[in-house]
């Protein structure tokens, strides 16, 4: 499994309605994508209290090469032209579990990321990781969450599908406009390191 998330940063006075429209006429487009576990369509905004007004879709591919046919296709080359090359974040996955709301739309996302301190054991810090995400996963409004690593600047990721509203300190919080999920099913459960 492979997490992938690019933000596209828009200015103050954005309309984020045009974002809302993009996600509502072209998000069912990856409905039935090909090696896609899932791709939360998220934005977040300073309506809400985010410092950004920002779209920040989040991946998670069941298959290495969906992801490259994705970046080299068409569906990103939309975004290219219009926004600009975003960079575009990676992770390794190293875990993934569906929470009591699974069967519920998400309404909203979290997105944790911690720094994996000099010194510290990679695999100690990914284990406690995965071993806060077998409890966490457990709570009331858990559709889904995922723990990744990117070993290029040690970071830890676990990134959150709530049904509802998150509790507060969970991390950096998102709307979801739409979820495409055509190979969710297929998405390793549990600890896959």
């Amino acid at each position: 499994m492979h997490a992938m998330q690019y933000e596209i940063t828009l200015p103050a006075d954005y309309d984020m309605g045009i974002i809302r429209e993009r996600v509502a006429t072209r998000g069912h487009l990856l409905d039935d994508f090909a090696g896609l576990g899932l791709k939360a369509y998220l934005v977040r905004e300073r309506a809400d209290g985010s410092p950004v007004d920002q779209y920040a879709p989040f991946y998670l591919w069941v298959a290495p090469e969906a992801m490259n046919s994705f970046l080299w296709g068409p569906g990103f080359q939309g975004i290219v032209n219009d926004f600009g090359r975003p960079v575009v974040q990676h992770w390794t996955g190293v875990g993934y579990a569906e929470g009591p709301a699974a069967a519920s739309a998400p309404r909203s996302a979290t997105r944790r990321r911690s720094p994996i301190p000099e010194g510290a054991p990679p695999a100690a810090a990914v284990g406690e990781a995965l071993e806060r995400l077998e409890s966490a996963v457990r709570a009331d409004g858990v559709v889904a969450s995922a723990v990744a690593v990117d070993p290029r600047h040690w970071e830890l990721l676990t990134f959150t599908l709530w049904a509802a509203e998150p509790p507060t300190d969970e991390g950096e919080r998102f709307r979801v406009l739409h979820l495409s999920a055509p190979e969710r099913a297929s998405l390793p459960r549990g600890r896959h390191w």
